[in-house]
């Protein structure tokens, strides 16, 4: 995830349409730029290696505390040297906030990690002085042959170290899943969380 989230630092609007605006009156909520249908390919050694999409890319340059807005939300792919993707992050609404280097994803955040794992949650937070990913929402985490699901999650920004809280259960990947929006009370589908408040997994 770090390699994918990474290139959202460096990225320009290239030739997307730009609006500025005076700032003069309330630059908490008046945007200093504004970027349309925002769509960048972003080069790594002189190798086309990501794409950025945002419908709105709203900049506060002047606010006490200065920050990046997409209301519409964003996503991103990393590509491997066939253009096939190999992992790729989606929000509907995300912020970026440059003094903390913090960044927040809203609502329907899905995130596919380089070893093929799927990370879905509603709110998540990426600290990227700290090099750590958390969320204190339902967590949903999709593995090859199973789903691990809990409230709240911390991780190192590669998404490789990680830990999920207040474990739910872990099931197995099946033609019919069950509904991991509630908590399981079969001690057989719990398996090894069900005496425990925080799963840690580490992947290879």
């Amino acid at each position: 995830m770090a390699v994918v989230m990474l290139l959202l630092f460096s990225v320009s609007c290239g030739k997307e349409d730009k609006e500025v605006v005076n700032v003069s009156f309330d630059p908490e909520n008046t945007y200093t730029m504004k970027a349309t249908e925002v769509s960048s390919l972003i080069s790594d050694s002189g190798v086309t290696r990501y794409r950025l999409k945002a419908k709105e890319w709203q900049i506060f340059g002047k606010a006490k505390e200065p920050y990046w807005y997409f209301p519409s939300g964003i996503y991103v792919e990393k590509f491997d040297t066939l253009f096939n993707t190999e992992a790729s992050v989606k929000a509907d609404t995300a912020y970026y906030f440059d003094k903390k280097n913090l960044w927040e994803l809203i609502g329907n955040v899905e995130i596919e990690s380089l070893s093929g794992e799927r990370f879905e949650t509603s709110r998540l937070f990426w600290d990227q002085k700290k090099e750590k990913v958390y969320s204190d929402k339902y967590m949903r985490i999709e593995q090859a042959d199973k789903i691990i699901t809990g409230i709240g999650f911390e991780s190192n920004q590669s998404m490789t170290q990680y830990k999920i809280f207040n474990s739910q259960g872990v099931f197995p990947v099946t033609d019919t899943l069950p509904d991991t929006t509630q908590v399981v009370e079969n001690d057989s589908a719990r398996m090894d969380v069900a005496k425990s408040d925080s799963v840690h997994l580490k992947v290879d």
